[in-house]
């Protein structure tokens, strides 16, 4: 049987990925490459294009390329560029990271901007926007995964709800609000927003014949890095976690509500008809790491019986200051007494993060989110087996395989929804 087949893109900070992927969610081929491959700027957007073009030959290179239906692009959230009418990128972007240097325009936008706007601060798409204006020339403003859409489609202007909210759009009222104007920002800048998953149009006739195509193939609204990771796991009900166990401790909910707490930095993406809700604390596996070298990290890791607690009431924090899921600016770390076994001080650094990770998804809750039901782990400390019987005990939930831990196959499960909608499958 010939099944439809979907690609998902992901571009990120390092590279790009590609999977195709089946109208059940399996993955039968996939190809990546890294931006490096093709010049030393990651900033350069014909950088970002080679390496699409080289992670979509490649999966490519795997399938019939005839039963390819549909396609979908995730990049990472809040980088922006200043194009011409026909796409063409009039100045270097600003990276997700970079921040806007301008403290009168960044006044402008405080003057104005709602509390609970994804919009804030000198990093968010919004001064970003505001600071391309000037660039001349410009026909718009657009994301990452805009732009490498609009490539395929062979049409710029088309943005997704995700995408669009540090750009200041309003997922709950679904506009760009009134108050942009009062910024200053020519609004017309702005691309037109549609639901992530909704099909944009079909690719371009010489993007077909390029990649060896059918004409009839949709390309469908994006999304952001974080949001596409998230629904690779699979999770797909009001109640589903996922944690990400990296660099920071992450905390992604599925909620049948928005919820937005400025001082907690939580807001909430629409996606799929429901609301995704996550905050991030500033534990996570940079302390870990500030104590101990991955190769002791297993080791100590193998000697630790996570079914008998420490009884030590830890804080892991590297120094003063927590957002989620405390609001203190001043928090204070707590990381002694430190025990004279290194595996027990790992241990209890493991239970003090299981202790905000549940106490992350309570605070979510007592927002209005749904209670958790269960959790899927990501990040690099999602592999250690101790590290994950101990938060099971803590947060008492069922603890479920993350199907996929590609954002590109969250991009391809948003590429097999536009697919839905054109009943296609």
């Amino acid at each position: 049987m010939n099944e439809p087949l979907a690609i998902g893109i992901d571009l990120g900070t390092s590279g790009a990925r590609a999977v195709a992927m089946t109208p059940s969610f399996d993955i039968v081929a996939q190809g990546a490459a890294r931006l490096a491959e093709f010049g030393s700027d990651p900033r350069d957007p014909e950088i970002w294009w080679k390496a699409v073009e080289r992670a979509l030959t490649a999966t490519l290179a795997g399938v019939d390329r005839t039963r390819v239906h549909a396609i979908a692009v995730d990049a990472t959230s809040g980088t922006l560029l200043p194009v011409s009418g026909d796409g063409e990128p009039l100045a270097a972007p600003l990276m997700y990271n970079d921040k806007v240097d301008d403290d009168g325009l960044l006044a402008r936008i405080r003057a104005v901007i709602p509390a609970e706007s994804g919009a804030h601060g000198a990093t968010s798409g919004l001064a970003k926007a505001l600071w391309f204006q000037s660039v001349s020339g410009v026909a718009k403003v657009l994301h990452q995964a805009d732009w490498i859409a609009g490539r395929l489609a062979g049409h710029f202007g088309t943005t997704d709800e995700n995408n669009a909210l540090k750009t200041g759009y309003d997922p709950v009222e679904r506009l760009w609000p009134e108050w942009i104007d009062a910024t200053g920002l020519d609004t017309n800048l702005l691309p037109r927003v549609v639901t992530p998953g909704a099909p944009i149009e079909t690719i371009a006739p010489a993007m077909a014949k390029a990649f060896g195509l059918g004409e009839e193939v949709v390309v469908v609204a994006g999304t952001t890095d974080g949001c596409a990771s998230f629904l690779a796991t699979g999770a797909d009900r009001p109640g589903d976690g996922v944690t990400a166990l990296g660099s920071t401790l992450t905390l992604k909910l599925l909620c049948d509500r928005p919820i937005f707490a400025p001082d907690y930095g939580v807001y909430s993406h629409r996606i799929n008809g429901m609301w995704l809700a996550g905050g991030a604390s500033n534990s996570g596996g940079k302390v870990l790491s500030h104590f101990f070298s991955a190769d002791e990290i297993v080791r100590l890791s193998a000697a630790i019986d996570p079914t008998v607690s420490t009884g030590l009431d830890f804080y892991p924090l590297l120094e003063p200051g927590e957002r989620f899921p405390v609001f203190d600016p001043a928090f204070a770390p707590r990381i002694e007494p430190r025990p004279k076994d290194d595996a027990d001080f790992l241990k209890a650094m493991f239970e003090g993060m299981a202790a905000i990770e549940k106490l992350g998804f309570v605070r979510l809750a007592g927002l209005g989110a749904d209670p958790l039901q269960s959790v899927r782990s990501v990040g690099g400390g999602a592999a250690n087996p101790q590290w994950s019987a101990i938060r099971q005990r803590e947060l008492r939930v069922q603890f479920l395989p993350a199907q996929s831990t590609e954002a590109a196959a969250g991009a391809a499960r948003l590429a097999l929804g536009g697919l839905q909608a054109v009943g296609d499958i």
